[in-house]
């Protein structure tokens, strides 16, 4: 997630906001990764398609994000990071 995060850094994510309210363009989330069951993946909401949600890393050449995973529906988004701290 550089430049928006960087390794080391400890975020903040609550886990209600998205039952609260949908996930927006611009919101940096926790999802589920759809092929590895436990692995967790910090990414940034994009844009909102019927429902589904495409997810992107801040730093495409090295991200692992909907553009090889497709779009995430929204029960796979698990939280909403509300804080960073380095």
């Amino acid at each position: 997630m550089l430049p928006g995060l960087s390794p080391g850094d400890l975020v903040l994510a609550d886990t209600r906001a998205l039952q609260r309210s949908a996930p927006e363009v611009g919101d940096i989330v926790v999802a589920r990764h759809p092929f590895k069951s436990g692995v967790r993946l910090i990414k940034r909401v994009v844009a909102i398609e019927s429902g589904r949600v495409r997810l992107s890393g801040d730093n495409p050449d090295e991200s692992t994000d909907s553009r090889g995973l497709g779009l995430f529906q929204t029960p796979d988004l698990l939280a909403r990071v509300l804080v960073r701290a380095r």
